[in-house]
């Protein structure tokens, strides 16, 4: 049992890490440790119990776990909520505390309000096997009136004491996502958040604290990552007084929840993990975590697709998919997929989005005869969906104009021509996913990506059933309920979340979806710096990756496939303008995949030489059992007469002994990971070589 009650308190105890926290003698919930595993139950500190200064109190200086809006505290709390009667504080106590055995260890404490029948349970899971912890929290309100929360949380981190950290973090935009930054922590708040109904291109709920030393493989590392789709907020703060936090949860900008007598409110789950193995141990739990325990088919491997948007965008008819489709098989991919214009009336971006049904014109006799004819080349079938949205155009709206997302005395904002319906309504969920049920049910469908092409505007709910500003945690909810009823109801079917790329990329989604789509920007140069930002977090089995018409005329067809390669692999040039020998030197490559992708899709990633930092990048790929591997290997601009660097391997058997492709002879693990390998890479030059242990 990971789990333990002792004198001091509690302690979460993982393969290699601990999470402490107890009762301090104010009576306060603190933590107490987070680090490597003790070897004694005993070694782990008390709460800490600061004295009272002046201006700064035992509440002020307290790690609180989840400290409330309370007294004089001057911390950003987890809870912040008005009662019925105007008091705008919550003074949280200690009630009881319980530990549950099955399915998953989990701690779960219990507070209450000194004055108020308010209960908050907070909730403490112990993912053994991946050294990470999960926390949330709900709230019920055991009163005869209404409460009004305006924050609440999952879960506030504390780093043990001590100066000059560091935070890392992911930014960037649409088709330029996961950047990786870095920058020390310095007295006050650091925030990062969304405020676009989505996870955001621009910033995502994850976040790695070390002491400025980490490397790749070194040092020590505290992370953490929240598990929703939506608004989201985190708040770095180091003070004064040498402590360092990290909040994370929903975010409480424009944010309001009317919780009636006997409701309760649940916070997302956010998982967080210490490691001494730098930034590539602590992406490798998550990958682990994420592959094993969240993915809705778990470490199955998935097929090489072909999409068919960037050949014939919204002139999709039966003839032309067909006739893709069969080059397409000829290549070797396994997945066909229709992309936008294959329903109702889409002949453009502005009309029929909502109307989800075979458009009659461009195929009269429906989806089935071009399902069946790719069947027959020995492919599965796909489709591309934007189910949350609704063009004005379109047979939805006009039947519900009231279903959108508005506020009724505005001119409507519309992108990319289209609004949102309200997925918070009950009666907008059941519609939609009645739809796509049908749409299911009566084909022979294996894939769905899943599109949401802009973000809220006017974020107005006329006639909420409770404050309006619960929009954007219903919404969600109204989205997981619509997904996870589809995928209950299709187990079969793969789904991929898209948002215009990475905006909808986060580890909430990743219990619905198999599979992100990473970016929009499938240019290879650009792909490299887009695809480390997202393993920082996700295992490449997440990660959809095209080899496409984007990017410069000099790169080789080798080097876009090899970058493709680092994840699942898709293709979504336009094959009718690839000539023969094109078409013939991808069908290598995906054979090549194909022999590879398990390494790739369920392997250890070890992250070499950043692209982010380095014209000359690498990454491997290792099977658990250290028996092979795959190297990756890219270059793409250096000054004539450029010395490459010796790339070291990671992750081998040192006592073992390996060859490597295209090198002579079988060398010991040890070696090759410290003496590394030379390469002759030119100019947008790149090399794929298989790892074995003899």
């Amino acid at each position: 049992m990971p789990i333990h009650a002792t004198d001091h308190g509690w302690v979460l105890e993982t393969t290699t890490t601990a999470y402490a926290l107890g009762l301090n003698r104010s009576g306060l919930l603190a933590h107490r440790y987070w680090g490597p595993r003790l070897p004694d139950l005993s070694d782990y500190p008390p709460a800490p119990d600061p004295a009272f200064w002046s201006f700064n109190n035992v509440g002020h200086l307290t790690p609180e776990e989840f400290p409330g809006y309370e007294d004089v505290k001057f911390i950003d709390p987890c809870l912040k909520l008005t009662f019925a009667d105007g008091v705008r504080d919550v003074v949280l106590r200690f009630d009881s505390a319980e530990i549950i055995a099955e399915p998953t260890p989990e701690l779960r404490i219990h507070l209450r309000d000194t004055a108020y029948p308010l209960h908050v349970q907070l909730h403490y899971r112990a993912h053994e096997r991946y050294d990470l912890i999960e926390r949330w929290a709900s709230v019920t309100n055991h009163d005869n009136a209404p409460v009004t929360i305006e924050r609440i949380w999952s879960a506030q981190w504390h780093l043990p004491p001590g100066e000059h950290y560091r935070l890392s973090y992911l930014t960037g935009r649409h088709v330029d996502e996961f950047h990786l930054r870095r920058e020390p922590l310095l007295p006050g708040l650091k925030v990062l958040e969304s405020r676009r109904i989505t996870t955001s291109h621009h910033a995502n709920p994850w976040f790695a604290v070390d002491r400025g030393d980490a490397t790749e493989e070194n040092g020590e590392l505290w992370y953490g990552a929240l598990a929703w789709s939506g608004n989201w907020k985190l708040v770095a703060e180091t003070t004064d007084f040498g402590s360092t936090r990290v909040s994370l949860g929903l975010n409480d900008w424009d944010f309001a929840w009317r919780l009636n007598p006997g409701e309760t409110l649940t916070t997302p789950g956010c998982f967080a993990g210490y490691s001494s193995e730098g930034f590539g141990g602590a992406s490798r739990r998550l990958h682990d975590l994420v592959r094993e325990t969240l993915l809705p088919h778990g470490t199955a491997i998935h097929k090489v697709l072909y999409n068919s948007w960037e050949a014939t965008e919204f002139d999709v008819d039966e003839p032309s998919q067909i006739a893709l489709a069969e080059l397409a098989a000829e290549m070797g991919v396994e997945l066909f997929v229709v992309d936008d214009g294959w329903f109702h009336r889409r002949d453009n971006d502005r009309a029929a989005l909502g109307d989800w049904w075979p458009d009659a014109r461009k195929f009269p006799r429906g989806l089935g005869p071009l399902i069946e004819r790719v069947n027959a080349l020995g492919m599965e079938f796909g489709l591309w969906i934007e189910p949350e949205m609704v063009n004005p155009d379109s047979e939805l709206y006009r039947a519900h104009p009231d279903w959108t997302i508005h506020f009724p005395t505005r001119t409507p904002t519309m992108g990319r021509n289209q609004l949102i319906l309200n997925f918070a309504r009950e009666d907008v969920q059941d519609h939609v996913l009645g739809m796509l049920d049908r749409l299911l049910a009566d084909h022979k469908i294996t894939f769905i990506k899943w599109d949401m092409n802009r973000n809220v505007s006017q974020p107005g709910w006329p006639n909420a059933p409770g404050d309006p500003r619960e929009l954007w945690v219903r919404y969600v909810h109204g989205l997981y309920r619509v997904w996870g009823t589809l995928r209950k109801r299709h187990p079969h079917v793969v789904w991929q979340s898209c948002s215009g790329g990475g905006g909808r990329a986060d580890l909430g989604i990743l219990r619905l979806a198999d599979q992100i789509w990473v970016s929009d920007n499938t240019e290879p140069t650009a792909r490299l710096a887009i695809q480390e930002g997202f393993s920082q977090i996700f295992p490449a089995s997440t990660m959809e990756s095209w080899v496409t018409d984007m990017g410069p005329a000099h790169l080789p067809l080798a080097f876009r496939f090899h970058v493709s390669m680092c994840g699942v692999l898709g293709v979504g040039g336009h094959l009718l303008k690839w000539d023969a020998a094109k078409r013939a030197e991808a069908a290598r490559w995906i054979a090549r995949y194909k022999e590879l992708r398990h390494l790739v899709q369920l392997g250890d990633l070890y992250r070499l030489r950043s692209p982010q930092a380095h014209p000359l990048s690498a990454l491997q790929y290792m099977a658990k059992d250290k028996s092979e591997g795959v190297l990756f290997a890219f270059r793409t601009h250096l000054p004539l007469n450029t010395l490459l660097p010796p790339i070291s391997l990671r992750g081998l058997d040192p006592t073992a002994r390996y060859t490597v492709e295209g090198f002579e002879g079988a060398r010991s693990g040890l070696a090759w990971m410290r003496s590394g390998l030379m390469l002759e890479l030119g100019d947008f030059e790149s090399t794929v070589r298989h790892i074995r242990r003899v």
